[in-house]
């Protein structure tokens, strides 16, 4: 493995990783009834997600670059398959973090409350006193939350399902646009600024369907309506949902690069 490939993985275990810790930002939000600064605590994060993204579609691109011009020392596929495989790995992590993390969130959203400066709280996280708030705060996802897993009545099964299916197009989306252009070099350049082929339909359903409902259920949690047991149980098989989503992608590859390619041609 070179350096570029491993820069490739790393990146692509952040992106994954921030965007499963989601979960655990809802959570801090519940607990302290907070929601709206959890999130806005939440999308400070998720400009580290995004400085990792603008980074490794260039990266992938030089890689398949690379590739086209040195066809027989590659092995292109096997590059692709690892890097959705860190996929997986950072939704693994980031699954396992959640307990650690929401605690932390959750005096975050309260230090915040008292003094409303992001600057001012990230100096004081990288203090003594922060990593040792943040030392007390580790643990490990419960027991109970894996084996409490059954399929109630009001269980939202289409919403899984949608987080399983939004969760792999959008994880093969931009790979499959730049892989494309290892299937057809000539349309390389159209088919790397064609993921919305596939992210399009992932993005309706998450931002149309699947966030709405969780937002919902947030509230309906904070005002009583539902308890916090359904609510955790929701939330596991997300994250289950999502890991399944990222391995899906492995199969959705090389036939979401043909169908780019396809289009590119017909453009």
């Amino acid at each position: 493995m070179d350096i570029q490939l491993l820069a490739i993985i790393i990146l692509t275990v952040v992106i994954h990783l921030i965007g499963t810790l989601a979960f655990a930002f809802r959570i801090a939000g519940i607990r302290t009834g907070q929601i709206a600064i959890a999130f806005s605590l939440f999308n400070a994060m998720v400009l580290v997600s995004r400085t990792s993204n603008s980074f490794q579609a260039p990266l992938l691109a030089k890689r398949v670059e690379t590739s086209i011009l040195d066809a027989g020392s590659s092995h292109l596929q096997w590059d692709f398959a690892l890097i959705l495989a860190a996929a997986s790995l950072g939704t693994v992590i980031g699954g396992l973090l959640i307990p650690t993390v929401q605690r932390v969130a959750t005096s975050a959203v309260a230090s915040f409350k008292k003094r409303r400066n992001l600057v001012r709280l990230t100096l004081k996280a990288l203090t003594p006193r922060g990593a040792a708030v943040v030392m007390q705060s580790v643990a490990l996802p419960r027991y109970q939350n894996l084996t409490s897993l059954k399929i109630s009545s009001g269980f939202p099964v289409v919403y899984v399902g949608m987080n399983f299916l939004a969760t792999a197009l959008w994880t093969v989306g931009v790979l499959a646009a730049i892989y494309a252009g290892s299937l057809d070099p000539e349309f390389r350049v159209t088919a790397s600024s064609l993921s919305a082929v596939i992210n399009g339909v992932a993005t309706i359903m998450m931002f149309i369907l699947i966030d709405p409902y969780l937002a919902g259920l947030t509230d309906d949690v904070v005002e009583g309506e539902v308890s916090q047991v359904f609510y955790r149980r929701v939330l596991v098989w997300m994250v289950l949902s999502r890991l399944a989503g990222t391995v899906f992608a492995q199969i959705l590859l090389v036939p979401g690069a043909q169908l780019i390619v396809a289009v590119a041609r017909w453009l």
